[in-house]
């Protein structure tokens, strides 16, 4: 089981460099696309405007690495092509670059080009390493979807469970959390999270054991959780966090970071290949252990050459 970003650098560093695409990349992006081909992890495909991108290049360490360079130079084109591009390889990553969010976003559900397979949905998925290592902590839907349905909520537990497995928990702990540890059908996320804890026990979510409703003080230490008559193994030991809704998880992962000054790194999860976005609660030290975490999503592809 990987236990940090320095487990998760070493373990995407075995398997190869992986063609990452980014359209309409910014001078800042340079210095950690320089990062991460130098520790074998990627070989760039950028794609937008030749003459600024080689601009850029030039003044980067980048320069002396193997990239390849796609001429389109308007903002549309460029994301439309780094998709065709990414669609047309076994393998991949796409990184947002200089394309604002919701445009990606929108391109990702397009019919022709996106990576969204029919009836599925994408999430975030924040990845936190406690301040005393003991392991990683997953956290989701940090970005993407607002208020959730059962069903919904279903698919996103359904994409955090397949990265934590990918960073080797094989029986995740998931707490499905709420205001309370009670289902009250006042509180619509206690009802949901009491459905996904017995979806749990007819083992419709495979080796996983799901907990809810939770609130975080049964989530975080059993001796509470006891003391309210929650006898569960997942109080005390959770892996994945399920919020609620968008306002639980957005605040939620800033809070660690900024409050709790924890690392963070984190992923798009339910796409045909894995998305890197750049939000503003993801320290520029920790964008390299994005990088690698989509490495490693990415590891059922074929890597660069």
């Amino acid at each position: 089981m990987l236990r940090s970003f320095r487990d998760i650098l070493d373990r995407a560093s075995l398997g190869g460099a992986r063609r990452l695409v980014v359209p309409n990349p910014k001078e800042e992006d340079m210095p950690l696309l320089s990062e991460a081909a130098a520790a074998g992890l990627i070989f760039p495909c950028l794609v937008g405007d030749g003459e600024a991108i080689k601009s850029m290049i030039d003044e980067s360490p980048l320069s002396e690495k193997e990239y390849e360079v796609i001429e389109e130079n308007d903002r549309q084109p460029a994301l439309n092509r780094a998709l065709e591009v990414l669609n047309a390889h076994d393998g991949g990553i796409f990184m947002q670059g200089g394309i604002p969010i919701q445009n990606v976003l929108h391109a990702l559900h397009d019919k022709t080009r996106g990576m969204i397979p029919k009836g599925g949905i994408m999430s975030f998925v924040s990845v936190f390493p406690p301040l005393k290592g003991e392991k990683l902590i997953l956290v989701t839907d940090t970005y993407i979807n607002n208020h959730p349905s059962v069903a919904e909520k279903q698919q996103i537990l359904t994409n955090a469970l397949k990265l934590a497995r990918v960073l080797g928990i094989k029986v995740p702990k998931v707490a499905a959390l709420a205001a309370i540890e009670q289902v009250n059908p006042s509180i619509p996320s206690t009802l949901s999270a009491a459905i996904l804890s017995k979806m749990s026990e007819r083992r419709q979510f495979g080796d996983a054991v799901v907990e809810g409703p939770l609130d975080i003080d049964c989530a975080l230490s059993r001796a509470a959780a006891e003391r309210k008559g929650v006898n569960s193994i997942v109080t005390g030991e959770v892996d994945i966090y399920l919020v609620p809704e968008i306002d639980t998880g957005f605040l939620m992962a800033e809070a660690l970071v900024f409050f709790g000054k924890m690392k963070t790194a984190g992923v798009v999860m339910g796409t045909s290949k894995p998305v890197i976005l750049d939000l503003a609660f993801v320290s520029r030290e920790d964008r390299l252990a994005r990088i690698a975490l989509a490495c490693l999503l990415d590891g059922e592809g074929g890597s660069y050459g």
